[in-house]
C-alpha cells in the first residue's frame, strides 16, 4: 500500500514514524488529531493536507465517532467532503447511526405573500360612573366589505350587549368621523380594542354572566380569549403629592356624573340622617363636621374593600380617554389614583375618594335648598292654583353608530 493511503498514514501518525513528504507542523496536527479524533473539530482538520486530512478520517470510521464526518460531509474543501461522505458511508455499513443529511430540494415556484388584512381603527366612549362603555371594532372582509361589532362592557358583568353588522368601508370611515365628532368617543387601533373585549369577556366568566350571542365569534375573528386585566404598575414617589388634587378629576365633564354605587349611597344617607336627626343640641359647624365625618368614613370604608382595584381600574381606563383627548394633567392624576388605590396605599386618603362622596351630600343639599324655595313660594301666593311638578326633560340618549346605547 501507498504510504499515503488512509488505513498506513494513520498508523504512521499513531507511531510516531517520520512523514517527511509533508510539512512537519502538519503532521504533528494530524498526530494529535489522530491521537483525540472524538475532540477533533472541522476547523482543525480542513487546514491539513488531503491525505493527513483523510488519515484523521479514518480514525473516525475505526472508533466508530460519526460527528467528525458528518461535519465535514458539507465542507467546502471538496475533496474532503468527498472523503467524509465515503466515511459515513463505512459507518452506516458497519452498523453506525449516522445522521442522515438532508437532500436539497427543487425549490417551490414562489407565489406573491397574501395581502395581510388592513387593521381599521376602533373607538371607544368614555366610562359611565356605572363602569359601563361601548366598543366599537370593525374587520376587513374580503371583497372590501367591513364586519362591525358594537359591545357594551361592564366592569361588574363583562359583555352585557353585543351587535355585528355589515357595512362598507366608506361608511366605517364615516362613522367613526361622525362619532369622533359627537364627542365622548376616542379612537383605538383595533388591537388595543380587540384587547378591552377579551378583558370584558374574562369578567364575564368571572362574575358568570352568560356571554350574548355572537361574542365567542366574535373573539376569534379578532383573535384574542377571554383574559385577566393585566396589574397595574406600583405607585411611583410622586403619587402621595397627586393625591392631594384627586379631586380635581371630578371636575371634568366625564367624571362630574360619577357618584358612589347604590348600596354605598344608601349608607351613607343613612349615616347623614342619624346626625340631623341625633338627639344632641349641635351648632350648624357642629353638624356640618360630623357629616364631612360620616362622608369620609363610608368612603374610606368602601375603598378599602373590592371597590378600590374597580375604581382603580376605571381611573387607568380614564386616564388613556384623557390623553388620548389631549389632557395631559387629568391623565396624569388619574394614573396616579390608579396606582394608589389599585395596591392599597391607604394615607393621605384619596382626594378623589372622598369627593366621590361628598357629591351626595352636595346633591342632598340642594335637593333641600329646592324644597325649601318651593314651600316658600306656595307659602307667598297661598291662593295659587297649584301646577304640576315640572319633570325634567329626559336627556338625550347618546348612541353609537349603528343604535347601541352609549353610557
Amino acid at each position: 500500500m501507498s504510504p499515503t493511503e488512509p488505513r498506513p498514514l494513520l498508523d504512521a501518525l499513531r507511531a510516531g514514524t517520520p512523514l517527511p513528504a509533508f510539512p512537519a507542523d502538519a503532521v504533528e496536527a494530524a498526530r494529535a488529531l489522530a491521537r483525540d479524533v472524538g475532540a477533533a473539530t472541522p476547523a482543525a482538520v480542513e487546514p491539513l493536507p488531503d491525505a493527513l486530512a483523510a488519515a484523521v478520517l479514518e480514525a473516525a470510521v475505526l472508533e466508530g465517532l460519526p460527528a467528525l464526518p458528518e461535519a465535514l460531509s458539507d465542507s467546502r474543501v471538496k475533496p474532503l467532503a468527498k472523503a467524509a461522505k465515503k466515511a459515513l458511508y463505512r459507518l452506516r455499513s458497519r452498523g453506525v447511526a449516522v445522521a442522515v443529511a438532508p437532500r436539497p430540494s427543487t425549490p417551490e415556484p414562489s407565489h406573491a405573500a397574501a395581502p395581510v388584512p388592513e387593521a381599521l381603527p376602533a373607538m371607544a366612549s368614555t366610562l359611565s360612573s356605572a363602569g359601563e362603555r361601548a366598543v366599537v371594532m370593525a374587520r376587513a372582509l374580503r371583497g372590501g366589505g367591513v364586519e362591525m361589532v358594537q359591545a357594551l362592557i361592564s366592569d361588574v358583568e363583562g359583555v352585557v350587549e353585543l351587535r355585528v353588522g355589515d357595512t362598507s368601508r366608506g361608511g366605517w370611515r364615516k362613522l367613526l368621523r361622525e362619532a369622533l365628532e359627537q364627542g365622548g368617543t376616542v379612537e383605538l387601533p383595533q388591537h388595543e380594542a380587540a384587547a378591552l373585549l377579551a378583558e370584558a369577556a374574562g369578567t364575564n366568566l368571572r362574575a358568570r354572566t352568560p356571554f350574548p350571542p355572537g361574542l365567542d365569534v366574535a373573539l376569534r375573528h379578532f383573535g384574542v380569549q377571554p383574559v385577566e386585566p393585566p396589574p397595574l404598575p406600583p405607585p411611583e414617589p410622586e403619587d402621595a403629592r397627586r393625591a392631594l388634587e384627586g379631586d380635581l378629576l371630578h371636575e371634568t365633564r366625564e367624571l362630574a356624573t360619577w357618584v358612589p354605587p347604590e348600596p354605598e349611597v344608601k349608607r351613607l344617607l343613612e349615616k347623614m340622617d342619624e346626625v340631623m336627626h341625633s338627639p344632641l343640641a349641635l351648632s350648624d359647624v357642629q353638624r356640618q363636621e360630623q357629616l364631612l365625618a360620616a362622608v369620609r368614613s363610608v368612603a374610606r370604608d368602601f375603598f378599602a374593600s373590592e371597590g378600590r382595584q374597580r375604581y382603580a381600574l376605571r381611573l387607568w381606563r380614564m386616564a388613556d380617554y384623557f390623553e388620548r383627548t389631549a389632557r395631559p394633567r387629568e391623565a396624569e392624576l388619574a394614573r396616579a389614583e390608579a396606582r394608589r388605590l389599585y395596591h392599597g396605599a391607604g394615607e393621605p386618603l384619596s382626594r378623589f375618594a372622598e369627593r366621590l362622596f361628598e357629591k351626595v351630600l352636595a346633591l342632598v343639599a340642594a335637593a333641600g335648598a329646592r324644597a325649601e324655595a318651593q314651600g316658600a313660594e306656595a307659602t307667598a301666593a297661598p291662593g295659587a292654583s297649584t301646577a304640576p311638578a315640572a319633570t325634567a326633560a329626559p336627556s338625550q340618549e347618546r348612541r353609537s353608530p349603528g343604535g347601541l346605547i352609549l353610557p
